[in-house]
């Protein structure tokens, strides 16, 4: 990297030398154009160029985004002589040649991207920086290769991938050359995503075309800055096609989250700090403790043949004041970088799914989240709609990848039954949520903290391990769906609650739950601390032990375990025609395999929703 840093001021130039800039005019500039107030003669500001009134955030050339983000020193550029031959020999006003040659002369650098190796955090990585002051950021032949041996260099180094765009899109100049760079960057990820490496994309104003459609969307997890203007086609050339206005802010990134295709909108002053979170999340996965865990005491004490009043115990799981699962999140995971969206359609406040530390063992966490008061009915009671399990399913194959365990927090009445659901496509957003856990090669915990209920909740509960919490409820349908089909008559709910078998106890005794949980003396609500202290001792002990196992293996006596359910209730005769299975507990004590596992698939689809093979 140069020492002196480029003037900030400089514009893309991509017709006439004397073509003046659009963005800001020539000369200081004094006030935001945004909002008007002054700006600061600060080194802050000329670092960052965020306008301290109205968090206006201005565009910065790659040089100085790689300065403001990498440890000192630590940046060291890749295929910095590379430069493009020109492959259509194309001309308007002038030639193309003459283009690139000025901005060679203008910028220091043969083209709109720089790529390198650095350290941020203490953490190495590959970085891949475009600079929308070189031809607008487009992508032509140099800046797809130039992308392309970035993520090949962090597949070969086992490093993680960070790209930050700033582009208007594929490189007319370059004309089909450049078209197949989308295909040619897709292809390049793919193969890193493949491999288990993190790769995290950030959109930065604008952020078009191309390239947006291409590996600036295939991050593990993509964010942005604020007010970043961001979409496939830009708003001008929108509008003119379409010959109507376009909604206000409609191609900003924060619609975009809305609608569930950013996983966060990150300030600029804080990016540096959220890439190291994650990247020390990645590095110690590799290096969380293993082996038993002799603390014990977070064990609820279970009596075959005891009985619960299971009305009781429906009440006191559905308590309004009874922790949530934000609430446990906050008392027992670190650090939580929170997920959004299932970069489909939407983000489903119903879903919470993110990163963390719960003790010393990096987690991905996905959970039902049921709100208290007011924020109960935005989030439906905590009733998923398709983009909350499209979400969690995302969030789970990012963890396969990245070798970490997943834990799931289950408290939901069921899935949304709003016919809006239905036409989402919400029984096959169940079906692959089930498909992707029952051989996800990473290991899964999942702990029914509230109620549990039907398909919805299993939807997040298939898994290696599952806990439940001493006053939680877990059951095929409510008791008052029970009664209303059985009785038509919701009244006596109370009455098929017991003859259900949906308490902790209970199904711990029937062998669908490995562990009850302990809650404080009358309930989890009256004591939210310690019931998250003890949760919290649950987790990491069943972490501690399941990391120390194949995951291939895991995987694999999942699947097992789940194949053999209810087979020991079936009776002779009609059993005697099924397939022979290994004969091992559907929970509890570990069987060794009967085989050796196929080598571990890593899910790694374009889209985030097919099955880990």
């Amino acid at each position: 990297m140069a020492n002196q840093k480029p003037d900030w001021r400089v514009h893309a130039w991509m017709g006439s030398e004397q073509r003046r800039p659009t963005r800001i005019a020539p000369g200081p500039l004094t006030r935001c154009p945004q909002c008007g107030a002054p700006l600061p003669e600060s080194a802050g500001w000329r670092d960052l160029r965020v306008c301290p009134s109205c968090q206006r955030h201005f565009r910065l050339p790659a040089a100085e985004r790689i300065e403001l983000l990498v440890d000192h020193g630590s940046f060291r550029e890749l295929d910095r002589t590379m430069r493009s031959r020109d492959p259509l020999h194309f001309s308007d006003d002038r030639p193309y040649e003459d283009r690139l040659a000025h901005g060679r002369e203008q910028h220091g650098r043969n083209d709109a991207i720089l790529t390198g190796e650095a350290a941020i955090s203490g953490q190495p990585c590959v970085l891949a920086v475009l600079d929308f002051e070189f031809m607008g950021g487009s992508m032509g032949v140099v800046v797809g290769e130039r992308i392309a041996r970035a993520a090949d260099r962090a597949r070969k180094k086992r490093l993680p991938l960070i790209v930050i765009s700033a582009s208007g899109g594929a490189r007319m100049q370059e004309g089909m050359f450049a078209l197949q760079q989308m295909a040619k960057t897709v292809t390049a990820i793919k193969k890193l995503r493949l491999a288990g490496l993190p790769y995290i994309s950030v959109l930065t104003d604008p952020t078009t075309g191309g390239v947006f459609a291409s590996f600036a969307s295939l991050g593990d997890i993509v964010i942005a800055e604020p007010k970043a203007q961001i979409g496939f086609a830009g708003p001008r050339v929108a509008e003119r096609l379409l010959g109507a206005p376009l909604p206000p802010d409609s191609h900003h990134a924060e619609n975009l989250l809305a609608h569930g295709h950013l996983d966060a909108i990150v300030p600029r002053q804080r990016l540096r700090t959220f890439f190291g979170r994650v990247l020390r999340l990645y590095r110690d996965s590799a290096t969380a403790p293993q082996g038993r865990s002799a603390d014990t005491s977070w064990r609820a004490e279970t009596v075959p043949g005891r009985l619960p009043d299971a009305w009781r115990e429906v009440e006191l799981a559905r308590a309004p004041d009874r922790p949530t699962a934000l609430d446990y999140i906050s008392a027992i995971v670190t650090d939580f970088i929170e997920l959004h969206g299932d970069h489909i359609a939407a983000d489903d406040p119903a879903v919470v799914a993110g990163l963390g530390w719960i003790g010393e063992h990096p987690v991905a966490i996905a959970s039902f989240e049921r709100g208290h008061g007011e924020m109960s009915a935005a989030r439906r009671n905590g009733q998923p709609m398709p983009a909350g399990f499209r979400k969690a399913h995302r969030v789970m194959t990012l963890a396969a990848r990245w070798s970490l365990p997943v834990v799931t927090l289950v408290d939901t009445p069921g899935a949304y039954p709003g016919v809006e659901a239905e036409e989402q496509g919400l029984a096959a957003a169940i079906t692959q949520s089930l498909s992707l856990m029952s051989d996800l090669p990473t290991p899964i915990i999942a702990a029914i903290i509230g109620e549990g209920g039907s398909g919805g909740a299993l939807a997040l509960a298939l898994a290696d391990r599952v806990l439940m919490q001493e006053h939680a409820i877990y059951s095929v349908i409510a008791p008052e769906g029970a009664a209303a089909i059985l009785f038509r008559d919701t009244e006596r709910a109370p009455e098929l609650a017991g003859r259900l078998r949906i308490t902790a106890s209970e199904l711990h005794e029937l062998g669908f739950v490995d562990e009850v949980v302990r809650e404080p003396a009358l309930s989890a609500a009256a004591s939210p601390e310690e019931a998250a202290a003890l949760l919290r001792a649950a987790l990491v002990s069943q972490l501690q032990e399941l990391r120390g196992l194949d995951p291939r293996l895991l995987a694999r006596q999942r699947q097992e375990r789940y194949l053999n359910v209810g087979n020991q209730h079936i009776r002779t005769g009609l059993r005697d025609r099924l397939p022979s299975l290994p004969s091992i507990p559907f929970f509890g004590k570990r069987s060794a395999a009967p085989e050796e596992p196929a080598p571990l698939a890593i899910p790694a689809t374009l889209d985030g929703h097919s099955d880990a093979k």
